[in-house]
Protein backbone atom coordinates (compact mmCIF):
# COMPACT_ATOMS: atom_id res chain seq x y z
CA UNK A 1 0.00 0.00 0.00
CA UNK A 2 1.12 3.56 -0.66
CA UNK A 3 2.97 4.82 2.40
CA UNK A 4 0.76 7.93 2.32
CA UNK A 5 -2.53 6.03 2.13
CA UNK A 6 -4.52 5.81 5.34
CA UNK A 7 -6.12 2.62 6.58
CA UNK A 8 -8.89 1.74 8.99
CA UNK A 9 -10.37 -1.60 9.97
CA UNK A 10 -13.80 -3.02 10.74
CA UNK A 11 -13.63 -6.36 12.56
CA UNK A 12 -16.86 -8.36 12.66
CA UNK A 13 -17.32 -10.33 15.89
CA UNK A 14 -21.05 -10.43 16.51
CA UNK A 15 -22.52 -13.45 14.70
CA UNK A 16 -24.81 -16.07 16.21
CA UNK A 17 -22.32 -18.93 15.64
CA UNK A 18 -25.10 -21.51 15.51
CA UNK A 19 -22.78 -24.30 14.35
CA UNK A 20 -20.77 -24.02 17.56
CA UNK A 21 -23.83 -23.83 19.80
CA UNK A 22 -23.83 -20.04 19.98
CA UNK A 23 -20.34 -19.82 21.49
CA UNK A 24 -18.38 -16.57 21.17
CA UNK A 25 -16.12 -17.64 18.32
CA UNK A 26 -14.02 -14.49 18.47
CA UNK A 27 -12.90 -15.55 21.97
CA UNK A 28 -11.74 -19.02 20.96
CA UNK A 29 -8.09 -19.52 21.84
CA UNK A 30 -5.91 -20.72 18.98
CA UNK A 31 -2.18 -20.93 19.51
CA UNK A 32 -2.19 -18.90 22.71
CA UNK A 33 -4.34 -15.97 21.65
CA UNK A 34 -8.00 -15.44 20.88
CA UNK A 35 -9.23 -15.04 17.34
CA UNK A 36 -10.22 -11.49 18.24
CA UNK A 37 -6.69 -10.74 19.44
CA UNK A 38 -5.33 -12.18 16.21
CA UNK A 39 -7.57 -9.93 14.12
CA UNK A 40 -6.73 -6.81 16.12
CA UNK A 41 -3.01 -7.57 15.98
CA UNK A 42 -3.15 -8.14 12.21
CA UNK A 43 -4.99 -4.89 11.61
CA UNK A 44 -2.60 -3.00 13.91
CA UNK A 45 0.44 -4.47 12.17
CA UNK A 46 -0.88 -3.05 8.88
CA UNK A 47 -1.14 0.40 10.47
CA UNK A 48 -4.92 0.49 10.67
CA UNK A 49 -6.34 3.38 12.66
CA UNK A 50 -9.11 3.37 13.71
CA UNK A 51 -9.82 -0.27 14.45
CA UNK A 52 -13.54 -0.77 15.05
CA UNK A 53 -14.80 -4.06 16.48
CA UNK A 54 -18.47 -4.79 15.81
CA UNK A 55 -19.67 -7.17 18.49
CA UNK A 56 -20.03 -7.69 22.24
CA UNK A 57 -17.16 -6.30 24.30
CA UNK A 58 -15.46 -8.95 26.48
CA UNK A 59 -15.62 -8.04 30.15
CA UNK A 60 -12.12 -9.31 30.97
CA UNK A 61 -10.17 -7.99 27.99
CA UNK A 62 -9.31 -4.46 26.99
CA UNK A 63 -7.95 -3.69 23.55
CA UNK A 64 -6.20 -0.31 23.45
CA UNK A 65 -6.95 1.98 20.52
CA UNK A 66 -10.01 -0.10 19.59
CA UNK A 67 -13.52 1.30 19.22
CA UNK A 68 -16.52 -0.91 19.96
CA UNK A 69 -19.99 -0.82 18.44
CA UNK A 70 -22.97 -3.15 18.01
CA UNK A 71 -25.40 -3.22 15.13
CA UNK A 72 -28.86 -2.23 16.34
CA UNK A 73 -30.53 -4.59 16.94
CA UNK A 74 -27.79 -7.23 17.24
CA UNK A 75 -27.53 -10.29 15.00
CA UNK A 76 -28.70 -8.55 11.82
CA UNK A 77 -25.86 -9.88 9.71
CA UNK A 78 -22.43 -8.77 8.53
CA UNK A 79 -23.76 -6.09 6.18
CA UNK A 80 -25.45 -4.38 9.13
CA UNK A 81 -22.22 -4.81 11.08
CA UNK A 82 -20.24 -3.04 8.38
CA UNK A 83 -22.77 -0.20 8.32
CA UNK A 84 -22.46 0.12 12.11
CA UNK A 85 -18.67 0.09 11.88
CA UNK A 86 -18.64 2.79 9.23
CA UNK A 87 -20.84 4.97 11.43
CA UNK A 88 -17.99 5.40 13.92
CA UNK A 89 -14.99 5.17 11.59
CA UNK A 90 -14.71 8.84 10.65
CA UNK A 91 -15.42 9.98 14.21
CA UNK A 92 -12.51 7.87 15.43
CA UNK A 93 -9.84 9.71 13.46
CA UNK A 94 -8.11 12.89 14.64
CA UNK A 95 -8.93 14.71 11.40
CA UNK A 96 -12.56 13.51 11.50
CA UNK A 97 -12.17 12.19 7.95
CA UNK A 98 -12.39 8.70 6.57
CA UNK A 99 -9.26 6.64 5.99
CA UNK A 100 -8.67 5.96 2.31
CA UNK A 101 -8.95 2.20 2.79
CA UNK A 102 -10.86 0.00 5.21
CA UNK A 103 -10.01 -3.59 6.09
CA UNK A 104 -13.13 -5.70 6.61
CA UNK A 105 -12.33 -8.88 8.50
CA UNK A 106 -14.35 -11.62 10.11
CA UNK A 107 -13.05 -12.47 13.59
CA UNK A 108 -12.97 -16.22 13.09
CA UNK A 109 -9.78 -16.47 11.01
CA UNK A 110 -6.79 -18.19 12.62
CA UNK A 111 -4.37 -17.09 9.90
CA UNK A 112 -5.67 -13.55 9.64
CA UNK A 113 -2.14 -12.11 9.81
CA UNK A 114 -1.11 -13.79 6.56
CA UNK A 115 -4.40 -12.77 4.94
CA UNK A 116 -3.90 -9.12 5.86
CA UNK A 117 -0.29 -9.20 4.67
CA UNK A 118 -1.48 -10.46 1.28
CA UNK A 119 -4.17 -7.79 1.04
CA UNK A 120 -1.72 -5.02 1.86
CA UNK A 121 0.68 -6.33 -0.75
CA UNK A 122 -2.03 -6.40 -3.41
CA UNK A 123 -3.54 -2.94 -2.83
CA UNK A 124 -0.80 -1.03 -4.73
CA UNK A 125 -1.37 -3.30 -7.75
CA UNK A 126 -5.05 -2.41 -8.08
CA UNK A 127 -6.24 -0.27 -11.01
CA UNK A 128 -7.41 3.16 -9.94
CA UNK A 129 -11.02 2.35 -10.80
CA UNK A 130 -11.11 -0.72 -8.54
CA UNK A 131 -13.07 -0.34 -5.32
CA UNK A 132 -11.27 -3.01 -3.35
CA UNK A 133 -9.78 -6.46 -3.14
CA UNK A 134 -10.80 -9.63 -1.33
CA UNK A 135 -9.31 -13.09 -1.04
CA UNK A 136 -10.82 -16.20 -2.58
CA UNK A 137 -10.73 -19.69 -1.14
CA UNK A 138 -9.37 -22.79 -2.84
CA UNK A 139 -12.58 -23.13 -4.90
CA UNK A 140 -12.16 -19.51 -6.13
CA UNK A 141 -15.17 -18.40 -4.08
CA UNK A 142 -14.72 -14.76 -2.99
CA UNK A 143 -14.52 -14.20 0.74
CA UNK A 144 -15.93 -10.69 1.04
CA UNK A 145 -15.17 -10.57 4.77
CA UNK A 146 -11.45 -10.94 4.11
CA UNK A 147 -10.96 -7.78 2.13
CA UNK A 148 -9.76 -4.21 1.87
CA UNK A 149 -12.03 -1.60 0.31
CA UNK A 150 -11.88 2.05 -0.62
CA UNK A 151 -13.76 3.61 2.28
CA UNK A 152 -15.62 6.11 0.10
CA UNK A 153 -16.95 3.32 -2.14
CA UNK A 154 -17.84 1.15 0.84
CA UNK A 155 -19.69 4.04 2.46
CA UNK A 156 -21.66 4.75 -0.73
CA UNK A 157 -22.66 1.11 -0.95
CA UNK A 158 -23.66 1.06 2.73
CA UNK A 159 -25.75 4.20 2.34
CA UNK A 160 -27.70 2.54 -0.47
CA UNK A 161 -28.86 -0.30 1.79
CA UNK A 162 -32.30 0.05 3.30
CA UNK A 163 -32.85 0.04 7.06
CA UNK A 164 -29.17 0.34 7.95
CA UNK A 165 -28.38 -2.93 6.22
CA UNK A 166 -30.47 -5.00 8.63
CA UNK A 167 -30.76 -8.55 7.32
CA UNK A 168 -29.14 -7.51 4.03
CA UNK A 169 -26.58 -9.83 2.48
CA UNK A 170 -22.95 -8.92 1.91
CA UNK A 171 -23.71 -9.69 -1.74
CA UNK A 172 -26.18 -6.79 -1.74
CA UNK A 173 -23.61 -4.50 -0.12
CA UNK A 174 -20.90 -5.18 -2.66
CA UNK A 175 -23.25 -5.44 -5.69
CA UNK A 176 -22.25 -2.08 -7.16
CA UNK A 177 -18.55 -2.29 -6.32
CA UNK A 178 -15.68 -3.28 -8.60
CA UNK A 179 -13.72 -5.70 -6.45
CA UNK A 180 -10.62 -7.65 -7.45
CA UNK A 181 -10.54 -11.23 -6.21
CA UNK A 182 -7.20 -12.86 -5.36
CA UNK A 183 -6.91 -16.60 -4.82
CA UNK A 184 -5.07 -17.31 -1.57
CA UNK A 185 -3.74 -20.42 0.17
CA UNK A 186 -6.45 -22.36 1.96
CA UNK A 187 -5.03 -21.55 5.39
CA UNK A 188 -5.52 -17.81 4.83
CA UNK A 189 -9.24 -18.13 4.15
CA UNK A 190 -10.03 -21.02 6.50
CA UNK A 191 -12.42 -19.87 9.21
CA UNK A 192 -13.73 -21.45 12.40
CA UNK A 193 -17.25 -22.54 11.57
CA UNK A 194 -17.54 -25.79 13.51
CA UNK A 195 -16.01 -27.49 16.53
CA UNK A 196 -13.99 -29.63 14.14
CA UNK A 197 -12.60 -26.49 12.49
CA UNK A 198 -11.51 -25.28 15.91
CA UNK A 199 -9.82 -28.57 16.73
CA UNK A 200 -8.02 -28.56 13.38
CA UNK A 201 -6.84 -24.97 13.83
CA UNK A 202 -5.56 -25.63 17.34
CA UNK A 203 -3.67 -28.65 16.11
CA UNK A 204 -2.16 -26.65 13.23
CA UNK A 205 -1.01 -23.80 15.45
CA UNK A 206 0.02 -25.84 18.48
CA UNK A 207 3.67 -25.73 17.49
CA UNK A 208 3.63 -22.59 15.36
CA UNK A 209 6.09 -19.89 16.37
CA UNK A 210 4.51 -16.47 16.33
CA UNK A 211 5.60 -13.01 17.34
CA UNK A 212 4.12 -11.84 20.64
CA UNK A 213 0.99 -9.72 20.74
CA UNK A 214 1.88 -6.00 20.77
CA UNK A 215 1.54 -4.98 24.39
CA UNK A 216 0.45 -1.45 23.49
CA UNK A 217 -2.52 -2.88 21.59
CA UNK A 218 -3.75 -5.72 23.78
CA UNK A 219 -3.68 -6.18 27.52
CA UNK A 220 -5.98 -7.36 30.30
CA UNK A 221 -8.58 -4.95 31.52
CA UNK A 222 -8.20 -3.69 35.09
CA UNK A 223 -10.60 -5.18 37.59
CA UNK A 224 -13.51 -2.98 38.47
CA UNK A 225 -14.04 -1.93 42.06
CA UNK A 226 -16.87 -3.71 43.84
Amino acid sequence: MDDHASLGAILLAGGRATRVDGAAKHLFDVGGRTLLERAVAAAASAGAQPIVVVGPRPADLRLSHVRWVREDPPFRGPAAGIVAGLAVTALSTAARTDPEWTLVLACDLPDVQSAVTRLMRDIPLLPSDTDGVCLADATSRPQWLIGAYRTSALRRAATALADGGRDASVRALRAGLAIAVVTAPATETADIDTWQDLENARRRYATAEESPIPQDSIHPAPKESP
